[in-house]
């Protein structure tokens, strides 16, 4: 049958033709989305679940409407519209790059509980043969490779017969067909007929205002559900285009009047025992003595930074998988604060957070990689340094990884230890560097050697936790199972909490351990199939251990209140005693007054704007251009989230979150967030 060039008519057939294929494909990319994550989904009935099929569909036509603009546009020549050939190898190109696109983010969504967004860039602007090795090695990639090909052929015939099935037969092509596609008033009325129809899809909704936002699709209880409603390719360009942006534009939006925001955020970190100073040009540096009857009989500081440590599978914080069960015991004899939370979701923010003592800010969620990160801050390498301690950072990678050394060398390190510097180790990933077991190891090794009449502190930071978890081929420990897709993760926890085990089972052979602080914390948590609000509070809440002689007499073996990293170099200062001058964002937990239950600031990656405050038992969430929704949560065994409605708390939380948020954007651009002159009495 021989078919002639296309009509107006089957030129807008084979344009929906064209976009139900893409609605379908895109359907069938969520529903594997849901297949690849299916132990998110819990108890949430199938009416919820198709809940995010129908939000979808509006992300989806988003689109959808930006593929099929060549299409609407040829409608006013009937020479473009005579290019059906193009057309189609334009619809497969486009189809098979967000085909691949909607591949990566099975494994994407499953490590981060996040559609594409800004991380995908992030890691690419790093050391690429790190990020390719650890795609390779942790992720199917052959495997996902393969499958796209499939799909791609797929999608090349299916667009071929949909040209096919709208083309019109020859011999039944009738002349007022012609007619009608011939004449130029005809294309122009029908163009801005459909052009009307792009514009109503291209936004998502017919409301006035801003367009749909990722907001509308948070429309359930479930936050695994919620997140499937978005497209993950619109969640990607709208990363790439904050990215490209002017830096200013992804900053904190100031809404209250400077004075305002310090006089908050001053009210928020200062205690009894702070005495503020320079006001004029800082906004909370101040001179803290702590009192002398909370300080420990102590002289070294030990922090020890555990990658992915989650406080979820944490025993001691109520979990029976006994993944911890040396993290568990070592509890038992310091302070655990079980009300903790990492500042981000990445582990430069926890490094920073916990080092540097500064907040993960929007704008700024890779500090140590931009020029601000080389201001100085009043974190534990200033400090310290200024009181004549030596200092150690033993790590298993490299140093280059995320400007380690440049970040931290000019914050006051000098002695680095990493990849390179292990002989014949236990196990070494061909990605990340050597196992726990050879970090703690040398680690150990090179603090029994410090000189005793010496003060120092020390930084470790594990590795074997992060995909594709350097892991020995004979594991010390029992795999886990009966986790699905987290076994893996799970077992890499178990093996770092057994080498952490390890390293203290030699510290306490070592002269410096009996007047040692030991500072053990988790750089982030990571996702379950369980969420707990919008900015999931498992990839935040981390265990926190202060192991010291004399802790628990003084200060019990657990502590309630709201932490997050910030307030671990004051709380580490407070124990130490002696009069510092310090610009912590964060304050002494271990000072607070008694009717205080702390308070947090916390930020996932991704160069967004979603933030949210923790006070007490309430977490308060805000996005972007989306109202803050509080909650109540509880952690540990019987975990939960409830949406409340209380305004006058909303009101007080949000003003304290905007305020911290402000103060400290405007403090790091004005380099004004730390201490010029540390001195201690």
């Amino acid at each position: 049958m021989q078919l002639s060039k296309p009509t107006l008519k089957s030129h807008l057939a084979f344009t929906i033709l064209s976009a139900l294929i893409l609605l379908l494909m895109f359907s069938l990319l969520r529903l594997a989305l849901l297949i690849h994550n299916h132990d998110q989904i819990g108890t949430t009935p199938l009416s919820v679940v198709a809940e995010a099929f129908f939000n979808g569909v509006r992300f989806d036509l988003r689109v959808v409407v930006v593929a099929c603009i060549p299409l609407l546009l040829a409608i006013l020549s009937r020479r473009a519209m005579a290019a059906r050939l193009m057309y189609r190898w334009w619809l497969i190109g486009f189809a098979s790059i967000t085909l691949f696109l909607g591949i990566v983010e099975l494994d994407f969504y499953q490590s981060f509980n996040q559609r594409l967004n800004s991380l995908v860039f992030q890691y690419f602007k790093e050391d690429p043969a790190t990020v390719v090795s650890m795609v390779w090695y942790g992720f199917p990639v052959a495997r996902y490779l393969l499958a796209w090909l499939v799909g791609t052929l797929v999608l090349v015939q299916i667009f071929k017969y949909a040209d096919i099935l709208t083309r019109p037969e020859l011999t039944n092509a009738s002349l007022s067909t012609r007619f009608f596609t011939h004449q130029w008033y005809w294309r122009l009325l029908v163009f801005i007929v459909f052009l009307a129809v792009f514009i109503v899809a291209a936004r998502g909704t017919l409301r006035q205002g801003p367009p749909l936002r990722w907001g509308d699709a948070f429309t359930t209880e479930s936050m695994f559900v919620n997140e499937l409603g978005l497209n993950g390719t619109l969640t990607l360009y709208e990363a790439a285009k904050t990215m490209l942006s002017d830096q200013r534009q992804k900053l904190w939006k100031s809404s209250l009047p400077d004075v305002q925001a310090q006089a908050i955020v001053r009210k928020m970190l200062l205690t009894p025992d702070d005495q503020l100073i320079d006001s004029d040009i800082a906004a909370v540096r101040r001179d803290f003595n702590p009192p002398a009857n909370n300080t420990l009989q102590i002289k070294n500081v030990v922090v020890i930074l555990m990658e992915s440590f989650s406080g979820q599978y944490v025993g001691a914080l109520g979990n029976d998988d006994n993944i911890t069960p040396n993290f568990d015991k070592l509890s038992r004899e310091g302070l655990l604060f079980n009300r903790f939370f990492s500042n981000g979701t990445h582990t430069h923010q926890g490094m920073f957070a916990t080092m540097a003592c500064f907040p993960n800010l929007p704008g700024f969620e890779y500090l140590m990689q931009t020029p601000e990160g080389q201001n100085k801050f009043s974190g534990l390498p200033q400090l310290l340094s200024a009181r004549a301690f030596d200092n150690l950072y033993v790590y298993n990678g490299d140093f280059a990884w995320d400007n380690q050394a440049g970040f931290f060398g000019n914050q006051g390190m000098s002695n680095f230890i990493g990849r390179k510097d292990y002989i014949n180790p236990v196990f070494s990933d061909p990605t990340w560097g050597v196992s726990d077991q050879d970090m703690f190891d040398r680690g150990a090794v090179e603090l029994a050697k410090k000189d005793t009449a010496k003060p120092f502190y020390a930084l470790l930071q594990t590795l074997s936790n992060h995909t594709p978890y350097a892991l020995p081929k004979d594991l010390p420990v029992e795999r886990v199972t009966g986790h699905g897709s987290l076994d893996e993760h799970l077992t890499a926890m178990r093996y770092s909490d057994w080498a952490l085990g390890q390293f203290f089972e030699k510290a306490r052979k070592s002269p410096y351990f009996k007047n040692t602080l030991f500072v053990v914390v988790g750089d982030h948590g990571f996702g379950s199939n369980i969420h707990l609000t919008e900015m999931d509070l498992y990839r935040f809440h981390v265990p926190l251990l202060f192991i010291a002689p004399g802790i628990q007499e003084k200060f019990g073996a657990t502590n309630n209140v709201v932490g997050t990293q910030v307030d671990i170099v004051p709380t580490i200062m407070g124990r130490l005693g002696g009069n510092v001058r310090h610009q912590c964002w964060g304050r002494d937990l271990l000072n607070l007054p008694a009717v205080d239950q702390g308070e947090g600031v916390i930020k996932p990656s991704g160069n967004d704007q979603t933030v949210a405050i923790i006070r007490d038992h309430y977490v308060l969430v805000k996005a972007k251009g989306v109202d803050a929704r509080l909650y109540d949560y509880q952690l540990g065994k019987d975990a939960m989230v409830k949406h409340i409605d209380d305004e006058a708390r909303s009101k007080d939380m949000l003003l304290n979150l905007e305020g911290f948020l402000q103060t400290a954007t405007k403090s790091l651009l004005d380099n004004t967030a730390g201490v010029n002159d540390s001195h201690d009495e």
